[in-house]
C-alpha cells in the first residue's frame, strides 16, 4: 500500500512523499464485516464523514436499511441508536458505532475497540432554573425524568442519593413543566434546549462521544478487516489534530529550529538556492500550533507556510 502525503511542495523542485506499507495480513475479501450504524441524525453523519476519509463508502438509498461498501469487505445496517448495542451483542452485526451513553446504558458486553471522538455530549442534571441548588443532596426524595435510569441509578447510589427515578423514552425536558417531574437526567450538547425550558445545569455525570464497538471473539479473517479500517481512521484522526509546516530559515539557526521542531522523528532540511538558507519540512501539533510559530519567528523562520495533511501513517 502506499500513501501520499503531500507533493508539489513550494519550496525548491516538486516532491513526491510516499510511505509503502507492508502487511503479512491482507484483508479477505470473501468475508464481510457488518457494522450497525445510527440510522439518521449527528452521529450517522460523522460516522459516514470518519469512514468516506478512511475510503469507505456506502450506496446509501432513501430508505435503505442495508448498504454494501463498494471498496471495501464491509456491509452497515441502519438502526435506531439505543438498538446498536443489543444487535452487536446478539451477533447480528460485528461492529458498531455508538454514543457511549447508550452503550453504558444498556449494558450489554462488548469491546470497545476505538473512541472516535466526535458526536460529543454529556449527560447531566438540571433543575428549574428558579430554584436555589445546594449541592447534589437537593436530589434526595425528588422525582428526576430520564431516558437513562441505569446510568442514572448508579450515580445516585453512589452519591448516597434516595430519589425516584422516573423512565420515560422522550422528551425529557418538558417534564419539571408540566409536573411530571422535579428534575431532569439527559444528554447536554451547547445547553440551548435547558434554556428554552427554564432550566439549568447543575452537575455533570459524565461524558460521551461515539465509540466503536465489537461483539466477543471475532473470528480471524475478521479481526483483519476491522484491524484495516481501524488502521485507516487512526491515520485520519492523526491527520485532524496536525498539520504540515514548511519554513526558510538562515543555516546558523537550524540547530535550534529543529530542537523547536522534532517532527515525527526529525524534521527535513533542504537547502535552498539562495547561500546560507534552508528549508525546514515538519509536523505540528494543532495544539501547539501558535507556541510553535512564536519561538520559529523568534529565531529567525521567516516564510512559514501550513498545509493540512490529509492523511498521517504513524
Amino acid at each position: 500500500m502506499c500513501i501520499i502525503l503531500q507533493k508539489g511542495l513550494p519550496y525548491g523542485e516538486p516532491f513526491l512523499f510516499i510511505i509503502t506499507i507492508n502487511k503479512s495480513d491482507t484483508m479477505d475479501m470473501d468475508t464481510t464485516l457488518r457494522i450497525a450504524l445510527q440510522k439518521k441524525g449527528r452521529l450517522l453523519d460523522d460516522s459516514l464523514t470518519l469512514m468516506k476519509e478512511s475510503g469507505i463508502k456506502f450506496n446509501i438509498g432513501s430508505g435503505r436499511l442495508v448498504a454494501q461498501s463498494t471498496a471495501f469487505p464491509i456491509e452497515a445496517l441502519f438502526l435506531r441508536d439505543d438498538d446498536i448495542p443489543q444487535t452487536v451483542f446478539d451477533g447480528v452485526a460485528d461492529l458498531g458505532i455508538v454514543g457511549e451513553n447508550e452503550y453504558l446504558e444498556k449494558g450489554y458486553d462488548l469491546d470497545i475497540i476505538q473512541r472516535l471522538g466526535f458526536s460529543k455530549c454529556r449527560l447531566s442534571l438540571a433543575i428549574p432554573k428558579g430554584e436555589h441548588y445546594t449541592g447534589i443532596g437537593w436530589f434526595n426524595d425528588k422525582k428526576v425524568a430520564t431516558s437513562y435510569p441505569k446510568i442514572l441509578k448508579s450515580f445516585f447510589k453512589k452519591e448516597k442519593i434516595n430519589a425516584d427515578i422516573h423512565e420515560i423514552a422522550g422528551s425529557v425536558e418538558i417534564a419539571p413543566g408540566i409536573g411530571l417531574a422535579d428534575a431532569i437526567f439527559d444528554i447536554v450538547s451547547s445547553g440551548s434546549t435547558l434554556v428554552a425550558n427554564s432550566l439549568k445545569e447543575v452537575a455533570v455525570v459524565m461524558n460521551s462521544e461515539a465509540i466503536l464497538v465489537a461483539k466477543k471473539n471475532l473470528d480471524k479473517d475478521k479481526k483483519s478487516i476491522l484491524e484495516e479500517m481501524t488502521f485507516r481512521f487512526d491515520a485520519v484522526k492523526a491527520s485532524e489534530s496536525n498539520k504540515y509546516i514548511l519554513l526558510n530559515a538562515p543555516n546558523n539557526k537550524i540547530k535550534e529550529i529543529v530542537r523547536i521542531l522534532p517532527g515525527m522523528k526529525s524534521p527535513t532540511v533542504l537547502p535552498l538556492a539562495q547561500e546560507g538558507w534552508s528549508s525546514v519540512h515538519s509536523v505540528i501539533s494543532e495544539s501547539k500550533f501558535w507556541e510553535v510559530i512564536g519561538q520559529l519567528k523568534a529565531n529567525g523562520a521567516e516564510g512559514i507556510l501550513i498545509i493540512p495533511i490529509e492523511k498521517m501513517i504513524l
